[in-house]
């Protein structure tokens, strides 16, 4: 065999793992393509500080656990600073419709800014102040109702059963009812749930089968076995809130953000 023949045979040789190499790459780029929750996920407009944070949040996990598809028409209550509005305004952008629920008071200012601040991504986002504006979404017209850590907040303020019900109105037959919260252990004292940021998975099914909704089930991608619910200032002693500031600032940091449940719940229907 002459030196020719041979340099041919090698450079095949070589070129050969190539092709299955970039057979691999192209499968990669189709199948995120395929995915419009992963490349809202993705998307270059997200700030580093909340991209940081999908290690304790599962954005793409959660929004399929509740079945969020860009061509639905989303409620997403209490979106506050916008973390999961960095989500769901370039998921909904094009073919779905996007209200943010936003409860008047110090939020509603900030949440304004915040779509402000990149109009080219959140110019069709429907900002609608809760309570007094929430009859502009049509009954029976919304496909996903979403609230992340919020519930809490209206157990508290002891408005849970008024909000589930304007949930439950908006929703079409059959809609979904996305919640996460904070999770405390059932055993615990229910006292807690107005002073510490956690319910009992109990409590939020009460609430949201009160309201008419039918449980689904829950998922465990927001769990965090680290977290055993009895802080001192309650579940704001963990990332990101640290209201212990330096006192014992490893110790939570390397626990991490709370343990929290993530339920489904479906509006009887078609």
């Amino acid at each position: 065999m002459n030196r020719l023949v041979r340099a041919g045979l090698l450079l095949t040789s070589l070129s050969l793992p190539l092709l299955p190499l970039a057979a691999q790459h192209a499968d990669h780029a189709a199948h995120k393509a395929a995915d419009p929750i992963a490349t809202a996920v993705a998307a270059p407009s997200r700030t580093a500080k909340n991209v940081a944070r999908d290690q304790y949040r599962h954005p793409a996990e959660t929004l399929a656990f509740f079945g969020v598809k860009p061509t639905q028409t989303v409620v997403e209550y209490s979106p506050s600073g916008g973390w999961y509005s960095e989500i769901l305004a370039p998921l909904l952008h094009q073919h779905g419709t996007f209200y943010a629920l936003q409860p008047t008071g110090r939020y509603l200012d900030g949440y304004k800014t915040f779509l402000a601040a990149n109009p080219a991504v959140y110019d069709k986002v429907k900002l609608v102040g809760y309570p007094e504006a929430t009859a502009t979404i049509p009954a029976n017209s919304v496909d996903t109702v979403l609230t992340f850590r919020n519930v809490h907040n209206m157990v508290m303020a002891g408005n849970e059963a008024a909000t589930f019900k304007a949930f439950f109105d908006m929703l079409k037959p059959g809609g979904t009812l996305g919640v996460v919260d904070h999770r405390l252990p059932e055993d615990r004292d229910t006292a807690l749930e107005k002073t510490s940021g956690y319910l009992k998975v109990s409590t939020i099914r009460r609430i949201a089968e009160s309201a008419g909704f039918e449980y689904v089930g829950a998922s465990e991608i927001n769990a965090n076995a680290k977290d055993t619910a009895d802080w001192p200032k309650g579940v704001w002693t963990l990332p990101p809130s640290l209201s212990q500031k330096d006192v014992d600032r490893d110790k939570y940091l390397a626990i991490g953000e709370s343990d929290r449940m993530t339920l489904k719940f479906r509006k009887p229907g078609k």
